[in-house]
């Protein structure tokens, strides 16, 4: 080898040794900030808890709020909704989207439009049902370790301005939004794109019968939600619940037809569909399923606290109708059995036939089979899906 060859092999090698130190002292040098032996910091994580009135929401919404890691807030799309005139629900829901973009990263800005003058933390859509805005630092109230207490909240947090929900907001690892104003997938689709975001959606369902006796509990309440869900038609009075409930239903299925069947690639593994009568029956364990889909652990706290108020006496008062309180979960669910008429049931299953169908609830054909609590009406799953297969097996063999 020359001595030529030999000088630029040397010199070769010498950088080589010279660029690995410069990386090792870059590294040193950085490492504070991003490490490079290191998988960077995962953000936070955005949960959208995606249902329809009367589906039992509101508990599990608080089994989000109450976890010290979770930042909640209850429906934000309501401000949309009862801000602008006579709209209807294709109309607005761009508007509840880009409301939601805005909230999970933080920004209450947007709220501006939305809010009367002097606006505080108060003017928020049920604001006390969030444990993270009754405690530090957006409230001094509740300590983060501990559970809110929602009346005593209501009545010491509400002066609060949006600034310290907006610095509250930004010391927790997960954001979650129950929302009830949304029909369809497609328009949630920026969210899905937007890399600023890691969205997930929980979407809770419920046996239609059992939601339809639970809205005439408190009909008067959904009049103008309901006039927006039915994009402002004239519709008859006695009608106006069951065409509702219908649109709830078909739009139960195409979220989930287009989450299961065909999603296009950045909705897999984002979506989890859960039905409320299988937390009722079994609530830690499915609690601890939805934990683990958005990355939450269960804590001894959330455990008892859980058990609490799903294991209580009675289902409830109508005043209790929107309070989160300790009631018997499962004689809730089957309450609409010995309590709705069947004329009411077999209408609901005729315009829900599908939904029911897709979604595991089985129909009754007598008054007698509905109130006969010891027949299950209620499709087993397969761990984390549907056994669809096994449903339409079991409806065709009665038939």
């Amino acid at each position: 080898m020359s001595p030529r060859c030999r000088v630029n092999f040397n010199t070769m090698i010498f950088l080589v040794v010279l660029q690995g130190a410069a990386v090792v002292l870059f590294c040193n040098w950085y490492y504070q900030l991003s490490p490079c032996d290191s998988p960077p910091r995962k953000g936070k994580v955005h949960v959208l808890l995606l249902s329809s009135w009367r589906s039992g929401s509101s508990f599990l919404g608080q089994v989000f709020s109450q976890h010290p890691s979770v930042f909640y807030l209850m429906e934000p799309g309501w401000h949309v909704w009862t801000k602008i005139e006579k709209p209807g629900a294709r109309v607005l829901r761009m508007a509840v989207r880009d409301l939601m973009r805005s909230l999970y990263q933080c920004d209450f800005s947007v709220m501006d439009s939305y809010m009367p003058e002097n606006y505080n933390m108060s003017t928020l859509f049920m604001f006390h049902h969030s444990r993270a805005l009754c405690s530090p630092p957006a409230c001094s109230l509740t300590r983060r370790s501990d559970m809110s207490n929602e009346t005593l909240c209501q009545k010491k947090c509400d002066s609060q301005g949006l600034e310290k929900v907006e610095k509250a907001c930004h010391t927790y690892s997960h954001v979650v939004l129950k929302e009830t104003r949304f029909f369809e997938l497609e328009s949630l689709y920026p969210l899905f794109q937007d890399p600023n975001l890691d969205l997930r959606i929980v979407h809770l369902v419920r046996d239609p019968r059992a939601v339809i006796r639970s809205r005439e509990e408190s009909a008067k309440s959904f009049d103008v939600d309901s006039a927006i869900v039915l994009e402002q038609r004239n519709v008859p009075a006695a009608s106006v619940q069951y065409e509702v409930m219908q649109e709830i239903c078909r739009s139960h299925v195409r979220i989930n037809e287009r989450a299961i069947l065909k999603p296009p690639p950045f909705l897999k593994g984002r979506y989890k569909m859960i039905r409320y009568e299988d937390v009722a029956r079994n609530p830690l364990k499915e609690i601890n399923d939805i934990y683990d889909f958005v990355g939450l652990e269960m804590t001894n706290q959330m455990e008892e606290w859980i058990y609490k108020v799903t294991h209580g006496k009675g289902k409830g008062s109508k005043k209790e109708a929107f309070q989160i309180t300790s009631r018997n979960a499962n004689e809730v669910s089957q309450a609409w059995r010995t309590l709705l008429q069947h004329s009411k049931v077999k209408r609901i299953q005729d315009l829900c036939k599908g939904a029911m169908s897709l979604l595991g609830y089985r129909t009754v054909d007598s008054e007698k089979e509905q109130k006969r609590l010891d027949i299950d009406l209620l499709v087993p799953r397969e761990p984390y899906e549907f056994s669809w297969i096994s449903a339409k097996s079991q409806r065709t063999g009665s038939s």
